[in-house]
């Protein structure tokens, strides 16, 4: 298979792009430096507002006025704080023309509700660490402090009670030193306290040694009264086991099976039937009283109608003895006339 022959022939080079002039070079390096220049100006300026606007540089401010003996450590840009939170910076420290020093304080529209007319300023200098002013608003119901008030600021410099702190543990440790001498009055006592407490020990070891200890010469009266007390018990102890053997028994025979409440309540029972037939009984006299006086009643009306019979009977009688009176005055032949009546 045959190959190809190679070309060794030299290419043209492409064309180069023409050249631009100096001068459009020059405006646009120039063009591109403004705007840099220009976002550089802009970056600073923001970067002055955002400082400034976080410093509180463009926020609603009320004047508040401290009054204080010295400026010692108070600068400008302090804070205010209340319960450890920043609602005021220090402006400005001035001095007056009486000799105090005027600490001009801006507090921001937004935190001045937390100061009242009532609330109390302090300025406190530590050991470690800075001076810190704060407020202290107890009645936040209290009207809220005006603007441009001043107030009395209340210091407190912890260095200034070293040295009475000094002196206090100074008289402290005098007093300590004296009270442990070998010849002072602790030393005797505690020595004192501790021969007592020997005896005690010595006394109490020994038999009936806290008896004697307590009652002195009355501690044998005592025992011999607690043996009399403990005999008493065990005699009233024997009567209450025999009280409660008579108890028992008693219950037996009022409780038991044929015990006095069972006869008691045989007898009520058999009373009961008794008062039952006697209640029969009586019903049984109530019907014969009631037939009684039914039979007094007809016994009455039956003398009633007699009386009416025998006054017409004795009418009667009076008529045919009238007639046999008139019959023999009438008849001539009359022998006796005698006329018997029944």
């Amino acid at each position: 298979m045959s190959q190809a022959p190679l070309n060794t022939e030299p290419q043209p080079l492409p064309p180069l792009p023409p050249l631009a002039e100096p001068a459009e070079r020059s405006d646009r390096l120039e063009r591109r430096a403004g705007w840099l220049l220009l976002l550089l100006l802009a970056l600073v300026i923001g970067t002055i507002a955002y400082v400034l606007y976080a410093r509180g540089a463009f926020e609603r401010t009320q004047r508040l006025v401290l009054l204080a003996d010295d400026s010692e450590g108070v600068l400008e840009g302090m804070d205010l704080t209340f319960s450890g939170f920043p609602i005021g910076r220090v402006r400005r420290v001035e001095l007056a023309a009486d000799g105090t020093v005027r600490i001009l304080v801006d507090v921001p529209v937004k935190g001045a509700h937390w100061l009242r007319t009532s609330s109390i300023f302090t300025m406190t200098r530590g050991l470690v660490g800075g001076t810190q002013i704060k407020a202290y608003s107890g009645v936040l119901a209290d009207p809220p402090l005006p603007a441009g008030a001043e107030r009395k600021l209340l210091a407190g410099d912890t260095a200034a009670e070293i040295p009475k702190l000094m002196g206090q543990a100074r008289e402290l440790l005098t007093n300590l030193t004296a009270l442990t001498a070998q010849d002072s009055e602790l030393r005797q006592l505690l020595a004192h306290v501790e021969s007592t407490t020997r005896q005690l020990d010595q006394r109490l070891g020994a038999k009936g040694g806290a008896l004697e200890l307590l009652m002195g010469a009355d501690a044998p009266k005592l025992a011999a009264t607690l043996d009399a007390t403990r005999q008493l018990l065990t005699r009233v102890d024997g009567v209450v086991q025999r009280t409660d053997g008579l108890i028992a028994r008693a219950d037996g025979k009022l409780l038991g099976e044929q015990g006095l409440v069972d006869d008691a309540q045989a007898a009520v029972r058999q009373l009961n039937g008794l008062l039952a037939e006697a209640r029969g009984s009586l019903r049984k006299v109530d019907g014969l009283l009631q037939d009684a006086q039914a039979v007094a009643a007809n016994a009455k009306l039956a003398t009633a109608d007699l009386g009416a019979l025998r006054a017409e009977v004795d009418a009667s009688l009076r008529k045919v003895e009238q007639l046999v009176n008139e019959i023999n005055r009438r008849w001539p032949f009359k022998r006796d006339p005698e006329l018997k009546l029944p």
